[in-house]
């Protein structure tokens, strides 16, 4: 099935894209063609995308608080029969109700460059400097510190939650080369250790092998050695009562928001 699907947003469009990625996740076998209209502010732009809409119907979504867009958009939506969301008036139309005021109607009020924006971007910075065992001298800078064997998902978890807001380092564990003490010791970041089976970690080294034209027949994808790392970074995990997370089966999104839970639960002492 071949779905158009139309992406209007009077700010940079990033939430109206996870809705639609996430929605679409449900769904097999559909073949979706994006129209994405990030900054729709005037009725001449509007009207520019009306035409392409009615060119090529499908599902529109959107998010607008401008009332006079908005309400072009929806009656023109209807004279030409196409079906219309906007994902975020069920949400604000609860927080309305709850908090007795109305919302602000200012387009991309969530981007505001804030201290809470500039303490996100200081938290890439760190994530990024720290990467891989790099910079292990000021860790007790650290929100969450990552262990775990090489291509557990240490880098890309870090960079996620570090656009969450989390200063992180991540170590690899490797048998022949132990972690500096200074590992041991850390009091202020919640260390996590990264695990996964032996057999998706073998895949996955075998597939960065290949991508990178090398040969895939070392101790690197060697059965005996993979069980050996892994129980290697067990045992250190357990020796230092690290909280442990298997990734097996889980996306980057997922072993995130385990480590938030965990990182929540530490500071409200739970």
């Amino acid at each position: 099935m071949r779905l158009h699907l139309h992406l209007l947003s009077d700010s940079t469009g990033e939430t109206l894209e996870n809705i639609a990625k996430a929605a679409l996740a449900q769904y097999d076998d559909v073949e979706t063609v994006r129209h994405f209209w990030p900054m729709v502010r005037t009725e001449s732009h509007l009207e520019r995308i009306l035409e392409e809409i009615a060119h090529n119907p499908g599902l529109v979504i959107f998010t607008l608080v401008n009332a006079t867009t908005r309400r072009i958009l929806e009656a023109r939506c209807r004279d030409l029969g196409l079906p219309l969301v906007a994902p975020l008036d069920p949400v604000n139309d609860a927080l309305s109700a709850m908090l007795g005021q109305a919302a602000k109607a200012r387009p991309g009020r969530q981007h505001a460059l804030d201290a809470a924006y500039f303490a996100r971007v200081e938290a890439i910075q760190f994530t990024i400097a720290h990467d891989d065992g790099i910079g292990h001298d000021n860790w007790e800078e650290a929100d969450i510190v990552l262990a775990g064997v090489s291509r557990s998902s240490k880098t890309p978890t870090s960079i996620y939650l570090a656009n969450r807001g989390y200063k992180v380092a991540n170590i690899p564990i490797v048998v022949e080369s132990p972690p500096p003490p200074a590992l041991f010791g850390l009091r202020r970041p919640l260390v996590v250790g990264l695990t996964t089976s032996a057999d998706r970690l073998i895949a996955v080294r075998r597939n960065r092998l290949l991508s990178l034209h090398q040969q895939p027949d070392t101790p690197y994808v060697d059965e005996e050695a993979v069980t050996r790392e892994l129980a290697y970074a067990r045992r250190m995990f357990a020796d230092n009562a690290w909280p442990v997370i298997d990734v097996t089966r889980r996306s980057i999104e997922e072993t995130a928001a385990a480590i938030i839970s965990l990182c929540q639960q530490r500071q409200g002492g739970g």
